[in-house]
């Protein structure tokens, strides 16, 4: 795979460190495959993420959402054999630690998570201020504004 130098970039922009690290995130080979996840779009401003995490009980698994980020971690108890008190032979099921995170954008929240069939599915909402959506603004007529005028230079004359 090719690699890039984006120290130039570095040095001649401010304010994109952000962009610059998830660039090198992106490109970068050691990123886990496992768990294997898929990202959704539900609505026009709800999105799901869902994790397989088989084997894993509510008790192994644990959701942090931190500023933009949105972290997900299974730890998988170590004592699993001795309940059976069995031998395995193969293991062919993964039942190591992980941990997933995902960059999240600004103004998207957590609204819930549940544990189905082996899927972890953790639901998001995109909650755009007030402040920031976009607004109509009147426009005026001149001749609105030219009666105001006149009525007040009337009044000046007089």
């Amino acid at each position: 795979m090719r690699t890039y130098d984006r120290t130039p970039f570095y040095r001649s922009s401010v304010g994109f460190d952000r962009l610059f690290s998830l660039l090198d995130q992106a490109t970068s080979d050691g990123s886990p495959g496992y768990p294997p996840y898929n990202i959704e779009r539900t609505g026009e401003n709800s999105y799901r993420i869902s994790v397989a995490v088989s084997g894993f009980a509510p008790g192994e698994l644990s959701i942090v959402a931190k500023e933009n980020t949105l972290t997900i971690k299974g730890e998988k108890s170590a004592n699993e054999n001795g309940k059976q008190k069995s031998e395995v032979l193969y293991r062919g099921i993964a039942a190591r630690a992980f941990e997933r995170a995902f960059q999240l954008a600004d103004f998207v929240a957590v609204k819930n998570a549940s544990l189905e069939n082996g899927l972890l599915h953790v639901d998001l909402v995109r909650e755009i201020p007030e402040a920031r959506k976009p607004r109509s603004i009147p426009i005026s007529t001149n001749a609105q504004g030219a009666q105001a005028i006149e009525g007040s230079a009337e009044k000046a004359a007089a």
